[in-house]
């Protein structure tokens, strides 16, 4: 098969080029036989490729294909000699045959994908928890870390009125053994009297001891502890006076001294964290 494709611009009604047929190693397309003489024997049910049949007319030459050079065309030849692959091995023995519908199978085959696929989403899901579980342990605090995390108290080493400084997760942790007479002042507070205004029966378990974090509620100072107008607590940073509740009752501190979670072991023990 021979094909031209040119850009003859103006003169291209006035060119043309011819390619002739010849015999080669590959099979017609459609069969047909030329023999000597004037007539052409053809098989009249089936299209012949040539000039004749593309514009809707009878043939009159030989098998020749004409082309003109703003127009292509070819003779197509039919590649039998190629062998097809059968994939046989690879079908669902429900649709082997080419001659049968395939929708008489179609609902066990369906019932076979929604099982893979319900399957695969399963697995995939699993796999997905997992893998966000491991990661979200891995920015967990390891153990050492937990260990810090608590700390535990002996209240028998502070005497009565002192006030014992702890450092707990970086933090300076106030343990106060207070007398009768610091309860009993406490608890009479006017609450209209507070800034923040929180009773002491609701800042401690025990009234005989406060546990609060030694951190300044105003810029994050270390107050001083038995110091102050209320002798509780004294920031000596920009004068914030806290009470032996931890309230603040003058100064520019907004809040009270923090109280962080803790728990009576026994009547000598507090753990705190």
């Amino acid at each position: 098969m021979m094909s031209l494709a040119a850009r003859s611009g103006a003169f291209s009604p006035y060119m043309q080029a011819t390619a002739f047929t010849v015999a080669g190693p590959l099979k017609a397309l459609v069969p047909g036989v030329v023999v000597k003489g004037e007539k052409i024997l053809l098989d009249r049910k089936k299209l012949f490729l040539c000039r004749e049949t593309l514009n809707g007319q009878s043939p009159k030459t030989g098998p020749a294909v004409t082309v003109s050079i703003n127009g292509c065309a070819g003779v197509r030849f039919a590649h039998t000699d190629i062998r097809v692959p059968d994939f046989s091995d690879y079908r669902r023995p429900e649709v082997l045959d080419t001659n049968k519908s395939s929708q008489e199978s179609s609902e066990s085959r369906r019932t076979f994908s929604y099982l893979v696929t319900g399957a695969t989403t399963v697995v995939g899901v699993y796999a997905a928890k997992t893998v966000v579980t491991q990661f979200v342990s891995s920015m967990s605090a390891s153990a050492d870390v937990l260990a810090l995390s608590k700390i535990e108290v002996k209240l028998g080493d502070i005497p009565e009125g002192k006030n014992m400084t702890f450092k707990w997760r970086g933090k300076p942790l106030f343990v106060r053994h207070r007398t009768e007479k610091e309860i009993a002042t406490e608890a009479g507070v006017n609450m209209a009297e507070l800034r923040d205004p929180q009773h002491d029966k609701d800042r401690v378990l025990n009234p005989s001891w406060i546990i609060v974090l030694g951190v300044c509620t105003h810029l994050g100072c270390v107050p001083i502890a038995n110091a102050g107008d209320y002798g509780g607590y004294y920031c000596p940073c920009h004068g914030s006076h806290y009470d032996s509740s931890g309230r603040i009752r003058k100064g520019p501190a907004p809040l009270n001294l923090e109280v962080p979670f803790y728990e009576f072991v026994d009547d000598d023990t507090v753990i705190v964290g």
